[in-house]
């Protein structure tokens, strides 16, 4: 069955409310741990996760950071317009770019009160190395699903980076009932965040602490980095009855050369995904090489990767060996002279999806009905025993909840 035909409703579970974590543990690797490989379920926590992962492992990590993305402004009236930052608006610019621009620059957003902002600007006004620096948006245009807003600032040298960082907020996930509170700002982030451009966390690397990479270390398990910025996207329900109507969210993702050939290196070991968003990534490299190998002489834009493609018997039947497309995906890097590969990728992982590269997945408990959810399934169709195990002891779900191990 093509993934398309998939009813959502196959994809669901109760859960309570209870479940749901609203807090993080203190120590990030006292959360809990579910092992799953073949048909077993045994349970720890992170900080023993080194014992559970084969020697010589290649471990990807996503190191995007996230951006105070929710900006609130405050009317004459009185009145707030909340302004959430999507994704940058200007294509020609890349997502680094764009975050070292000054001046001005175009997002794409999420207006809150959007009705109340009948006409003309927003301003707010920040401290910026003890300097005043006042922030305007302008609404641009209504998309289908969101707005383009410009910010514009002055003074005007200031980059977008450090403006968003004074004016913004960090945005929690919808579920998370409860107001930001300080120390939300550290415990939202993982220990190895360096990119900004998330809006949300690649939530399966918040259990990771320096004990836990120095365990990894020990057994000689190694691991590379990958960034993908995580879009608001990730949180939206699949409404749809099949997942053909679903439109899939496209994220930027950013590799090195030298990651793509350390995963080649790697290739004869266990290669192990830190979350859905290092396991899209490093899948989409597969895809991309082949790509690449059928057609030399492609774009990038031709390289990126859309929702329902790897499905697509026209690169299915080519069935390219993984080492083959690697190789030729950095051939043509090296070719276009380019020392990472900076693209976006759609791809929507469903039961019925091979995996090409990961051979397992360490991931958080997700929301019933959504495409995270889904990838968990192409994984193992044992699925449900592990989430009802995971309700009936006591593990915390969604962002800041526990998490599983799971071998494909």
């Amino acid at each position: 069955m093509h993934p398309g035909q998939l009813s959502i409703n196959d994809f669901t579970y109760n859960l309570p409310p209870d479940k749901i974590a609203l807090y993080p543990l203190e120590k990030r690797d006292q959360s809990k741990l579910l092992i799953f490989k073949a048909g077993n379920i045994k349970e720890d926590i992170y900080k023993n996760i080194a014992e559970y992962l084969p020697k010589n492992s290649l471990l990807i990590f996503n190191n995007t950071k996230v951006i105070p993305a929710r900006i609130l402004f405050k009317k004459e009236t009185g009145g707030v317009i909340e302004i959430f930052c999507l994704e940058p608006f200007e294509e020609n610019i890349e997502y680094t770019g764009m975050m070292s621009k000054t001046s001005s620059v175009k997002w794409k957003c999420m207006i809150g009160g959007a009705s109340k902002w009948k006409a003309g600007d927003l301003t707010k006004k920040v401290i910026l190395k003890n300097q005043e620096v006042v922030l305007t948006a302008s609404l641009k245009e209504k998309l289908r699903d969101a707005y383009v807003v410009e910010f514009n600032w002055q003074p005007s040298y200031y980059s977008f980076s450090e403006i968003i960082e004074q004016a913004g907020e960090i945005p929690l996930p919808p579920y998370i009932k409860r107001n930001l509170e300080e120390s939300d700002k550290e415990r939202y982030q993982t220990i190895y965040a360096e990119y900004k451009g998330s809006v949300a966390a690649p939530t399966a690397g918040l259990h990771f602490t320096s004990e836990v990479f120095t365990s990894l270390k020990k057994k000689n398990i190694r691991t590379d980095f990958v960034t993908l910025h995580v879009g608001a996207g990730t949180f939206k329900p699949v409404k749809s009855e099949t997942m053909q109507q679903h439109e899939m969210h496209s994220e930027w993702m950013d590799i090195t050369v030298s990651t793509i050939e350390s995963i080649l290196n790697n290739l004869p070991e266990n290669i192990i995904a830190i979350g859905t968003t290092s396991l899209r990534t490093i899948e989409s490299l597969y895809w991309m090489g082949v790509k690449s190998f059928l057609n030399n002489n492609c774009s990038i834009r031709q390289l990126e990767i859309k929702q329902w493609e790897v499905y697509d018997d026209n690169l299915i039947i080519k069935n390219i060996d993984v080492k083959l497309a690697l190789t030729s995906l950095i051939k043509w890097l090296k070719k276009n002279k380019h020392d990472r590969l900076l693209a976006r990728t759609q791809i929507l992982i469903a039961p019925g999806y091979k995996f090409k590269i990961a051979n397992a997945l360490i991931t958080n408990f997700h929301q019933p009905q959504s495409t995270l959810l889904l990838l968990v399934a192409a994984i193992t169709k044992d699925w449900k025993s592990i989430y009802k195990y995971a309700l009936n002891n006591d593990f915390r779900f969604l962002s800041y909840g526990d998490g599983c191990l799971i071998f494909v």
